[in-house]
């Protein structure tokens, strides 16, 4: 059998494997409802591989790394207690990994639309569409944060400084891949790129 899986992908398999290992722990220590959350967070490191299945989308490997890595450093943070432990720089790293992956994928969202509505978007609007796109969930996250801290007593947001260096790190994280964005669209056509994601892994 002739092995068709690139090591990245072996590594995404890798990495949800982690996730279930971290919501199994959650269960075996009675604490449910990190359990669910950890799954949940699992669940959504699949939509990838459902999607590629329905669609002719189908993100490169690196994308799929990018999430399972994203969302393993926030339940690992959560039920592995990473967050207290390497308290205040691991929360940081996972907010700035998150934003490189959101904003890779509005930047794939944004290709993809612009290819099938017809909006022929400029290479500027893209490029703006990214940060503003990252920012918006990076503000979505932090409300989620304190809607829960204040109907469940957590402690997710740790005061307004806390909420704006997380901010500031997605920003910076949105920057990077808006920069490389433009570096690419400078040199390669709209339609070449998005092939990057349609055609990946078929």
């Amino acid at each position: 059998m002739i092995w068709r899986w690139p090591p990245g992908q072996v590594a995404a398999y890798v990495v949800q494997g982690l996730i279930l290992l971290n919501v199994g722990y959650s269960v075996a220590i009675g604490d449910y409802f990190l359990a669910i959350v950890g799954f949940f967070g699992f669940l959504v490191t699949t939509v990838p591989y459902i999607v590629s299945r329905r669609t002719d989308i189908c993100m490169p490997w690196e994308v799929n790394l990018l999430i399972a890595i994203s969302l393993y450093l926030h339940v690992a943070g959560h039920i592995s207690a990473y967050y207290d432990l390497f308290s205040p720089y691991y929360d940081k790293f996972a907010h700035f990994v998150s934003s490189i992956t959101i904003s890779v994928l509005g930047f794939a969202m944004v290709l993809i639309v612009d290819r099938y509505s017809g909006l022929q978007l400029t290479r500027p609007m893209i490029i703006f569409f990214i940060v503003i796109f990252t920012m918006a969930l990076g503000a979505i996250w932090e409300i989620y944060e304190f809607a829960f801290d204040t109907v469940f007593g957590t402690e997710l947001q740790h005061g307004l400084e806390d909420t704006m260096y997380d901010l500031i790190f997605d920003l910076v994280g949105a920057l990077i891949i808006a920069t490389v964005g433009n570096f690419y669209l400078r040199r390669v056509e709209k339609e070449e790129m998005v092939r990057m994601f349609l055609n990946s892994g078929h």
